[in-house]
This record gives structure tokens, C-alpha cells and sequence, in this order.
């Protein structure tokens, strides 16, 4: 179906197809008065309602349906660069542990944490993962997320984490958040396992597998205390990209382990959480062109520090922004929450910060070529807001401001009239 969206009172979307870092990353195009006409799914013209060859343009060329975007805010859908999104087993319980001071790595050692939604996973048909996380993808696109990654890891033996895996390809087939898989089998190490090696040994005999059956892109390692130390992630990543799977680390969250200097070393896209890297491995990052993906909505939810986003910004490496969405340290599937958290706490401008959860967040997961702007070529993700200007949306927080939602050039959520 072509389409076009007109009345937009400001088109506001950054720019190119590599993420964008330091004094860059503010750099946005502001349209007034613009239109976007889209054909067989991609923006093929963006023009200024106000001049007389434009409307020509539209009157002369193919027939399509119009979007009235009644003089608001449009910008590029967002993306989420960073979700454990399959999963069985919330685990609300765990709150009155951490309000009466028990840390993440305490629950962890209590049975709680990821192994009881470990447990959980494994329990749940392949069915019943994909309903749950139909769920959360229903509300992620009101929210104005139209394509986000996912992680596997709550399975952590062979038939579940394919079974994560499989889910995700389903998921892809029949609604419309397009969903970007990653191969995390190295999330935690399973009960049944006294040996940590034997399971490394076990997460690399599953990657061939996964890579011949198209089930993930990217393999993603916990590297954490207690967890995944600096030598074991190593292994795991480098054994990853002889299979083609591209790397991604949970890096520096809890504890500064070397995580973000580890990124730049094994050639990762990206690199996620980084509460506590240093000024060593933020500037190896910047060297090797490793994307920072902060995630707010688990340090607010926790109750933990920030990442320090000035550094990244002062070393020039490009931050992407995501929800961390998951069952125990950020059960939240709302990018909105998370822009405003960027302002605040990160100090990041509007312009940046749509640059973080677009453009930057887009090429976290490869695919700034094709999303993360609205530009000629690209694919027609789009939101209309209930919003004058991008200063609202990051103002105005804690209520859904998305009025409409088009994903490859199809209307797909809109308000309740």
C-alpha cells in the first residue's frame, strides 16, 4: 500500500547510516510544514506541504491513502537495542527483597534472579513464550517501538534456548515489531553445572546450530563477577565470530571488570550497561567504533548508579539508549520512560537523545542502514505524536504521547478515538 503522511508540523529525525557520537550526535534535521510519501514500504520523497512543487509531486504521482498528521511531531520509530524479551516468570516477589536492601547477585544466590526464570522458560511451551512475549510487543509498538533485539538466555541448555530462538522467528511472522535475535546462552551458568567449563563448552557446540538455522545475529555474554569473568567471556565471544554470530557484552554493570576494554578487543558492536567502565575502556571503544547502549530504566529501577554519559560523550562514542526489558531488573517495555530518564539523569539533550534511541540504536543492532531516520530509501517507520515539538516528549513524562504508529509504510497502532 502507498501512503503518505501530510499536515506534519515538524518531521524531526537525525540523519545517515552509522551511528553518531559527541557533538554529532545533537545533529538532527528539523522539516515544518512536511510531508513523507511512501511506496511499497519505504520513503521514496520528503517534501514541504507549503511549496507549490511539492503539491505537484503529490497531485502528479502513484495513487495512495493519506495520514493526517494534524500539524504534530513526527519522528523515526523507535528502536530498542537491548531486551530479554522470552521469557515465563515475572518475578514481583523480588521487590520486597530489594527494597529491604538485598542486592542483585544476593537474589541471584537465593534461587532467585535469572535461574528461577530459568526454571520457568524451560517449563513454558514454545506456544506459551510467544503469547507472553505477544503481549509485551503489543505494548512496546503503543509506546512507539517498532523494531527491538532479543536476547535468549532463560533457557540455558540446548532445547531451550533454541526454543527461545524459535520463538523470536515466529514472533517476526505474525505481528508487526520487527525483532533483531541475539544468542545469550551466556547469561548465567545453570544449576545442573558445577563446572563452569563444561557449560562454556556446551554454549560453543550450540552456536553453529544457531547460526545454520538463521535463529540469532549476535551472541551476548554476562560478563560479570560471579558470572562470566574477563578470560571465559573472551572465549566465548571470539568463538562466536568464528561462526559468524557478531559479539555483544553486558559490560561493567555491577562491578568495573575490564568488560567495555574487552568490546573494543573482540571487535563487539556494542557494548551494554556500563555503569562502571572506565576512562581506559571507554577511549578503546571510541578507537574500534563500539556503540555504548545505556540503560536508565535499570539504574533507576534498582536504585543503582548511572552510567556516566558525559565520558562517552567527551570521547566521542555513539550512545544508543534501550529498555533492558526483563522480568527481574527492568520489567518496563516503554522506550518513553527511558528518553525521559536520559534527560535527567544522563544530562543528554532532545536532539540527542532521539539520536540515541533511532539512528544509534538502529546501528547497535546493524540496521542503520534501513531504520533509525526518516529518509529517502529507508523503511517507513514512523511515529506521530501527541506533541508540537521533540522538547515535549522529553518533558512531559510517565503517560504514552504516541498518537500513531506506521511500520514499513503501514498504519499499525493508533490512539483510541
Amino acid at each position: 500500500m502507498n501512503l503518505v503522511v501530510r499536515n506534519i508540523g515538524v518531521l524531526a529525525t537525525p540523519k545517515g547510516n552509522k551511528a553518531k557520537g559527541g557533538l554529532q550526535q545533537g545533529e538532527i534535521s528539523l522539516v515544518k510544514n512536511a510531508f513523507v510519501a511512501i511506496k511499497d514500504g519505504k520513503v521514496v520523497y520528503i517534501g514541504d506541504e507549503t511549496k507549490k512543487s511539492n503539491k505537484d509531486y503529490l497531485r502528479e504521482n502513484f495513487p495512495y491513502k493519506e495520514i493526517d498528521a494534524e500539524g504534530k511531531l513526527v519522528t523515526p520509530g523507535f528502536v530498542d537495542p537491548h531486551t530479554h524479551l522470552i521469557f515465563a516468570g515475572w518475578r514481583q516477589k523480588e521487590l520486597t527483597l530489594k527494597l529491604k536492601g538485598y542486592k542483585y547477585l544476593d537474589i541471584l544466590k537465593m534461587g532467585g534472579g535469572i535461574l528461577y526464570t530459568v526454571e520457568k522458560t524451560r517449563n513454558a511451551t514454545l506456544q506459551e513464550l510467544v503469547e507472553n512475549a505477544k503481549k509485551s510487543l503489543k505494548i512496546m509498538l503503543s509506546y512507539g517501538t517498532t523494531t527491538c533485539e532479543a536476547k535468549s538466555g532463560y533457557g540455558l541448555n540446548v532445547e531451550d534456548e533454541l526454543k527461545i530462538l524459535q520463538a523470536i522467528k515466529i514472533l517476526n511472522q505474525i505481528q508487526p515489531v520487527e525483532i533483531v535475535p541475539t544468542f545469550m546462552g551466556a547469561h548465567a551458568v545453570p544449576k545442573e553445572y558445577k563446572d563452569k567449563k563444561e557449560y562454556i563448552k556446551l554454549i560453543k557446540e550450540m552456536m553453529p546450530r544457531i547460526k545454520e538455522e538463521g535463529l540469532a545475529e549476535f551472541c551476548d555474554v554476562f560478563c560479570e563477577e560471579g558470572v562470566f569473568d574477563l578470560k571465559e567471556s573472551e572465549e566465548i565471544l571470539r568463538e562466536a565470530k568464528k561462526c559468524g554470530l557478531t559479539p555483544k557484552i553486558h559490560a561493567d554493570e555491577i562491578t568495573p571488570m575490564g568488560g567495555a576494554k574487552l568490546a573494543a578487543k573482540v571487535g563487539a558492536i556494542s557494548a551494554e550497561h556500563l555503569i562502571h567502565a572506565d576512562e581506559e575502556g571507554i577511549e578503546e571503544m571510541a578507537k574500534n567504533n563500539v556503540i555504548a547502549v545505556l540503560l536508565p530504566g535499570t539504574s533507576f529501577y534498582l536504585g543503582e548508579d548511572f552510567a556516566k554519559a558525559e565520558i562517552f560523550k567527551e570521547k566521542n562514542v555513539p550512545i544508543a539508549l534501550a529498555t533492558d526489558f526483563n522480568p527481574g531488573s527492568s520489567p518496563n517495555e516503554s522506550l518513553q520512560i527511558v528518553v525521559n530518564l536520559a534527560c535527567l539523569k544522563y544530562k543528554l539533550t532532545p536532539e540527542e537523545v532521539l539520536t540515541a534511541v533511532t539512528l544509534n540504536a538502529a546501528a547497535a543492532i546493524n540496521r542503520a542502514s534501513t531504520i533509525g531516520t526518516i529518509e529517502e530509501g529507508k523503511n517507513a517507520d514512523i511515529i506521530i505524536w501527541e506533541a508540537d515539538d521533540l522538547d515535549f516528549i522529553c518533558y512531559h513524562y510517565g503517560t504514552n504521547l504516541v498518537n500513531k504508529v506506521v511500520k514499513k509504510g503501514a498504519l499499525v497502532w493508533e490512539v483510541n478515538v
